[in-house]
């Protein structure tokens, strides 16, 4: 006696649900490259910025150790007696040209802004034009350093109350009485303010600013 089995007919159900797992599977490689991709992007980012920074800083610090030198830098008396005191030197009371002199850097003696709508770029741009600005050249790292200097005072010339912003020359005792002011002195400094401009190895461009008393 012959025995016929009838099997059902096949559709391929296995097929289809492992052509869902493998498109499901893409899916989740693709995402998880696209965020491993975003994250080497903002690592280099961030590692671009901190570069930034540390060349900021040495603009920062090129700049203060000028104005330092400046500040003590004096000068013979006038008549060349030899017993004359040196006069302190005035090259931080007047616009200064590098090469000029015992100027190292190009140097501005009043403070200058950027105008009403205008970026700190465009007003950069006016800055190397008038010859304000120290290029320090390229680093290691592919980042263009410069700097500009500007003493925060209205006018060329000595610094006073009236044109400059300093600190005060003296301090009253206002509960003391009648009499006994004490009038303390303290050292007179005037402020600057340093603006270095990076210019990154992706043209990333980033301003840093440092306003220093001396």
């Amino acid at each position: 006696m012959n025995t016929h089995l009838h099997r059902p007919p096949q559709r391929g159900l296995v097929l289809v649900l492992a052509l869902i797992v493998l498109a499901a599977l893409s899916l989740a490689a693709v995402g998880l490259m696209r965020g491993v991709f975003a994250s080497n992007r903002v690592a280099g980012n961030l590692a671009y910025q901190q570069s930034a920074v540390q060349a900021a800083e040495v603009g920062v610090e090129r700049a203060v150790a000028w104005l330092e030198q400046q500040a003590r830098a004096t000068v013979p008396a006038p008549g060349g007696a030899a017993s004359a005191a040196p006069i302190p030197s005035e090259v931080l009371y007047r616009h200064a040209v590098k090469g000029a002199g015992s100027a190292a850097y190009h140097y501005s003696a009043t403070r200058a802004e950027p105008g009403v709508g205008q970026s700190w770029e465009n007003f950069w741009q006016t800055l190397v034009a008038g010859n304000r600005v120290n290029d320090l050249g390229t680093d290691a790292t592919g980042n263009n350093v410069a700097f500009a200097i500007h003493r925060l005072c209205s006018a060329e010339g000595r610094p006073d109350g009236a044109n400059c912003e300093a600190s005060p020359d003296e301090l009253t005792c206002d509960g003391c009485s009648k009499g006994a002011d004490p009038k303390l002195e303290i050292a007179t400094s005037v402020y600057y303010r340093i603006t270095v401009r990076v210019q990154g190895p992706r043209n990333a461009t980033s301003f840093i600013q440092a306003v220093v008393s001396i």
